[in-house]
This record gives structure tokens, C-alpha cells and sequence, in this order.
């Protein structure tokens, strides 16, 4: 089986754009001949890799098989070129991150220090809800997760670098929003908006109450925390939200958040990759970052 390294990296681009001519664009070839090396590879591997459906790109098994094949042959390489780049004094790359969103009001901010630092590093950022990233993960499409509640069927190395509190919120002129000290059960007759089911704040949550045998009526499940504030400061019911989702004065959300028992939920930001995974020296810096800059903040 003969099959050059660049026709690997342009049937990964193949894989991860759905469409032969974003593949050639990413690969700076025409579509002709992008099309054309498509062509030899399948020749090559004796077996249809992809099928065209409404000028959608689908892969077949095989095609998939040859995909994690490129992705783990163009890894390897990348991480070499770096570790060279390491020896010779040089801190270049890319950094592939696949975050969760409720992690998009604080990785920005540490990303931009973080480039900062080493501006010859370009970053990949992926913001994705929980079953997205844990997609991601499995296919092994990224150098870093960043997740609250990492899977217990994948094998992980996994770092905590920060807290992650989840608090209860309400309208502002809810009529406990004055009360120092509300008992859980006094919620009962709430209504509650929630993240969707599989999020890291709905399991930490769901968690909660099931151990402090609590059952919230749920009024809506939604899949963005803005929503919900939103939701929230119109009067449609309390929530839980991670504070990170609030920022420093809630109350400029048209949310405040209440004193109840048990609050704030004790919960932690993980930074994971897939055990046995070698990670490039631009990763290893990122995480080592991340563990330094959550020790200045604590």
C-alpha cells in the first residue's frame, strides 16, 4: 500500500471538513487535484473510503479506520516537529483544545495570557457541550478536554486545576432573595430550569438533590446558560448555574443568588486527555499553565 504523508493529511482534512473542496483549500491544492489523490488513496487501500450524499462527504467504516490512522501518523508528527522545536530553544506548535461551554467565560482569558507568553503557538479551540467534547475525546481529535465531570468509561489522566461552585439563582425580586439561611425543601413548590440532561451542571445537580432527596419540578431544560439566565431573570423559575456563568455581580443578569442549604455545590474544572496518550511539549506547557494560574487565583 503505497499512500504519501500529505495524501494522509489531506484524507484527514477530508474527514474533518466533509467536503473535497474545504479539503483543498486546507491542503492550498485545486479540487481537481485534491479529488485526484482522493482517488489514488482508495486505489491504494483497495477499499471506498467515502461516499458523496446531498454534496455531503460520508465516510465508510474503512474510511473512518484511515482517518484515526492519519490523525494518530499527523499527532506523532506534529508532536516531533515541536519537540525539535524544544531543542532548539523554540516554543512553536498548535494547541487543539475541545472545552465544554459552560468553560467559555474563563479559557478565553487564560488563552490570551497564555499566547501571550508564546505568540508562535496557534490554538484550535472547540466549545461544545459535554457529549460533544466527550465525541471529540473518543476519536481522539484533540490535545486537551477541559470538562467538570469527566467520564468514568474512558481511561483518563486527569488534573484538577479549579473550583467550580454551582450556586442556586433566582429573579431579583424573588420573595427569598432577602433570606440568609433557606432550608432545600423549601424549594419544593419552585419551579426549576435546568442545563440539559448529560451537561456537568445537570449531573452534579441531579446528584445533589437525589442524595438530599429532593425532587425539582422542572419547568424547562435548556442547553445554554444565557438562556437560562435569562429565563431566570423573567420570572420562569430558580436555577443551578455554575458561578463561572454569572460573573462577579449577577445581579447585572437581573439574577441573584440565594442562601440555600447545601450551596454552593462543591464541584472542580478537570484538564484530561486519554491515558497513554503522549502529549506534545506546547500541551504539557498549556496544562502545566493551567495547574500555575488556578494556585494565583486561589
Amino acid at each position: 500500500m503505497n499512500v504519501s504523508f500529505r495524501q494522509m493529511r489531506l484524507f484527514l482534512a477530508l474527514a474533518e471538513t466533509g467536503s473535497v473542496t474545504a479539503a483543498a483549500r486546507w491542503m492550498h491544492v485545486t479540487q481537481p487535484t485534491a479529488s485526484m489523490q482522493l482517488r489514488e488513496i482508495s486505489e491504494a487501500v483497495g477499499l471506498p473510503l467515502y461516499e458523496l450524499i446531498s454534496r455531503r462527504v460520508h465516510l465508510t467504516d474503512a474510511g473512518r479506520e484511515l482517518a484515526r490512522t492519519a490523525r494518530a501518523m499527523v499527532s506523532e508528527w506534529d508532536s516531533f516537529s515541536q519537540k525539535v522545536d524544544a531543542l532548539q530553544g523554540l516554543t512553536r506548535g498548535q494547541l487543539r483544545l475541545a472545552v465544554v461551554s459552560t468553560a467559555q467565560y474563563f479559557i478565553p482569558r487564560l488563552l490570551g495570557s497564555f499566547c501571550a507568553a508564546h505568540p508562535n503557538i496557534d490554538v484550535a479551540l472547540q466549545v461544545l457541550n459535554r457529549d460533544g467534547v466527550l465525541g471529540r475525546m473518543r476519536e481522539n481529535q484533540d490535545d486537551l478536554y477541559i470538562m467538570s465531570r469527566p467520564p468514568s468509561d474512558i481511561e483518563l489522566e486527569d488534573r484538577v486545576f479549579m473550583s467550580n461552585p454551582l450556586k442556586v439563582i433566582a429573579p431579583l425580586k424573588h420573595n427569598l432573595a432577602t433570606r440568609k439561611d433557606i432550608a432545600l425543601h423549601e424549594l419544593r413548590e419552585e419551579r426549576f430550569i435546568l442545563r440539559e440532561q448529560g451537561s456537568g451542571t445537570r449531573m452534579a445537580t441531579d446528584s445533589h438533590f437525589e442524595s438530599a432527596r429532593f425532587t425539582p419540578t422542572v419547568r424547562l431544560e435548556l442547553g445554554s446558560n444565557e438562556a437560562i439566565r435569562e429565563a431566570v431573570a423573567a420570572g420562569l423559575g430558580l436555577s443551578v448555574l455554575s458561578a463561572h456563568a454569572l460573573g462577579q455581580q449577577p445581579k447585572q443578569h437581573g439574577v441573584t443568588v440565594l442562601r440555600v442549604g447545601g450551596f454552593p455545590l462543591p464541584s472542580q474544572w478537570h484538564i484530561v486527555w486519554p491515558k497513554g496518550k503522549r502529549l506534545s511539549p506546547v500541551a504539557q506547557e498549556f496544562g502545566q499553565y493551567l495547574e500555575k494560574a488556578s494556585r494565583r487565583q486561589a
